[in-house]
């Protein structure tokens, strides 16, 4: 685990929102159910879930000959996988620069991507009102971990046969930190779901989902605020995360704040030209 960041300009959050989603996106790689793959080319990791997020190429150092080779190499094993939604990085250090150029010949779209957020866990806004019977408790075994994968697939509105493939990726994790997860039950039903990961000296918020029916009710917000108090116990100052535009009001008003988007192509099953 990174040594915990205190440091709260702004080109020190900048860098630990993006340091922190990169050390996530390698821990879910090392998940049995996985594929992650490494090279002095090319990094990038799958999990079986069709979304462009859980799918990406994370890094890329290609020579500038050798990148449309590369680029269909990738997609084609990516086709024998059946993924048929993934993202592309090209954050700065990205070789080679036009790297964007050669992915939108081989069909990727160009995305700014979501806000990159991050607040002071010692200055949030702790007040916001939760609905009565709800309890939000920590993930600790198989069981409540099948209720958390059903509740966030369905709040992340993906297709419910993927919430086997899910559980499955983080069965392959375990239980312990630098991740945890944690589950909202609203009077007796799995209704919500978030993650906090450890990675990069902050405290990385995922997976925060709300089923439809549940949705207003201030549960979103309670369920991102249990995992920065925990974080906050154990010593750390930052929390940052990737803000959908469904939760934007929600992180805005728990006292996050804007630093940066993340450049990135996406692919949606068309056929590379």
């Amino acid at each position: 685990m990174s040594g915990i960041l205190k440091d709260l300009s702004a080109p020190a959050l900048v860098a630990a929102i993006k340091a922190n989603l990169f050390e996530w996106w390698r821990y879910l790689g090392s998940s049995p159910k996985a594929e992650l793959y490494d090279s002095p080319e090319l990094t990038w990791l799958l999990t079986g879930v069709p979304h462009s997020f859980l799918n990406s190429v994370l890094r890329t150092q290609a020579e500038p000959d050798n990148a449309d080779v590369i680029i269909e190499k990738t997609l084609a094993h990516f086709r024998s996988k059946d993924v048929t939604k993934f993202s592309w990085w090209t954050e700065p250090g990205t070789q080679p620069k036009d790297l964007g150029k050669h992915l939108m010949d081989h069909g990727l779209t160009h995305t700014d991507g979501g806000p990159g957020m991050a607040a002071d866990l010692l200055a949030l806004n702790e007040g916001l009102p939760t609905p009565t019977g709800l309890t939000i408790e920590q993930v600790e075994d198989t069981e409540a971990l099948r209720k958390w994968a059903y509740a966030s697939i369905i709040g992340l509105e993906l297709p419910e046969t993927s919430v086997n493939t899910w559980f499955d990726l983080f069965t392959g994790l375990g239980f312990d930190l630098p991740l945890r997860n944690y589950l909202g039950i609203l009077n007796g039903e799995p209704v919500a779901a978030s993650e906090l990961f450890l990675g990069a000296g902050v405290a990385g918020i995922y997976v925060v989902a709300t089923t439809p029916e549940a949705r207003r009710q201030g549960i979103g917000a309670a369920m991102t605020l249990a995992p920065l108090r925990e974080a906050r116990a154990l010593g750390y100052r930052i929390g940052i995360l990737h803000s959908s535009r469904m939760g934007l009001g929600v992180y805005c008003r728990l006292g996050f704040q804007e630093y940066c988007k993340m450049r990135h192509y996406t692919w949606a099953g068309k056929t590379s030209q």
